[in-house]
């Protein structure tokens, strides 16, 4: 069995000649269990209707041709999951594929589909998106149901769409979130703000680069309320899914990374709660009056590259991989993560795009125009190399 995908349904869709759409594990797809990449879940019942979003999947006339492995209960942001298999990063054999939506990134990375779906509660879509090169979205708070997708209750949660193009991303949007609009491409010399966030200097570096190529107006922006954000956002996704797992703690069917920040989770007080929603409500605030200055706000997806498989196995903390994504699940902004090159051994980082709440189009225009910039480039900086 594939470490990409948990599960083949090739033909689940007899009548469709579309797209091909692999979804994440914990997105219920009728006839078959939703395990969530453990043990713990290895007898679920076989899910008795779709969720959402694979309804309109399959409405649309698209093939689903697999469900994808994740980081264990999507409480992890590695991917790493040693009962499912890890899925492999084709970008980067040797760094992790980031998690938790571990196997719907490695899929269209791969070319197993052009399309999958993952959810986001501190960016488990953006994350493995950047990890392996390719594009994906959580979009606004709310605006794709969640109805049918583990666990059942979030204030944080979103599914979102991994493809390896724009085109393909924006299509993805139209066809799982009702009322998606025209994708108008943003005005020449657009403003935009660059967040001054701790990352590494040559990423931020060629990302800056990359927002200049787009020919938007580059201002920079620092927020002061961004750590104590990133803080919250664990108070809430530690005391959300204590609530939901806590039953299957104990068991000895749950991996020891999972568990331990399960029982850790299980600490958190309700007054850590009520402050971590006073962090929202005050963060939120800043990012909608960021917002009205700008029109989408910049930044690093990631701090650096994906760590290294051996690195994250032997212990060294991977907490650096989602401080620039967890803030926004916290004010519910739709955030788009687009690859861009580095120079650096074929590898790409990915670029932020933060928008306005219920403007997830304008969000993705932007990431077409940064694709389309970018691609029109490369061909020259190629020549260049060569002469």
């Amino acid at each position: 069995m594939s470490t990409f995908v948990s599960e083949f349904l090739l033909g689940r869709n007899d009548n469709g000649d579309g797209k091909r759409v692999a979804v994440k594990d914990s997105i219920d797809i009728a006839g078959y269990p939703t395990r969530c990449g453990t043990r713990a879940l290895a007898d679920a019942a076989p899910a008795e209707r779709n969720a959402f979003v694979v309804d309109a999947v399959l409405n649309a006339g698209w093939q689903i041709v697999g469900k994808t492995n994740l980081h264990e209960l999507a409480f992890g942001v590695t991917g790493i999951n040693d009962w499912t298999g890890t899925p492999i990063n084709p970008m980067a054999p040797d760094r992790v594929p980031g998690g938790s939506s571990s196997g719907s990134a490695s899929a269209v990375a791969a070319g197993l589909a052009d399309i999958a779906l993952g959810t986001d509660t501190g960016g488990s879509v953006r994350v493995p998106a950047a990890c392996c090169g390719i594009a994906g979205l959580k979009p606004t708070f709310g605006r794709v149901s969640r109805d049918g997708v583990h666990p059942a209750q979030s204030s944080l949660d979103c599914v979102g769409p991994f493809a390896a193009n724009m085109a393909d991303l924006i299509a993805a949007m139209q066809v799982i979130c009702p009322g998606f609009g025209e994708v108008r491409m943003p005005g020449e010399g657009a403003r935009v703000a660059f967040l001054e966030v701790p990352a590494a200097p040559h990423i931020q570096a060629c990302l800056g680069a990359a927002a200049d190529r787009a020919g938007w107006r580059r201002s920079h922006l620092f927020l002061g309320e961004f750590e104590a954000a990133f803080q919250a956002g664990l108070v809430v996704i530690n005391h959300e899914n204590w609530a939901a797992y806590a039953a299957l703690t104990g068991k000895g069917l749950i991996g020891a990374d999972v568990e331990q920040r399960l029982l850790l989770a299980s600490r958190t007080t309700d007054a850590e709660r009520a402050e971590a929603q006073k962090v929202r409500d005050g963060f939120t605030r800043a990012i909608d009056a960021a917002l009205e200055d700008f029109e989408v706000l910049l930044l690093p997806t990631m701090p650096d590259l994906p760590p290294l498989l051996s690195d994250a196995r032997n212990g060294k903390s991977v907490a650096g991989m989602t401080p620039l994504v967890r803030p926004f699940n916290l004010s519910g902004h739709p955030a788009l993560t687009v690859p861009v090159d580095l120079d650096c051994g074929g590898l790409k980082v990915g670029l932020q795009i933060v928008g306005r709440k219920g403007d997830d189009e304008r969000v993705c225009a932007f990431g077409a125009q940064l694709e389309h910039s970018l691609a029109a480039t490369r061909p020259a900086q190629k020549h260049k190399k060569s002469a």
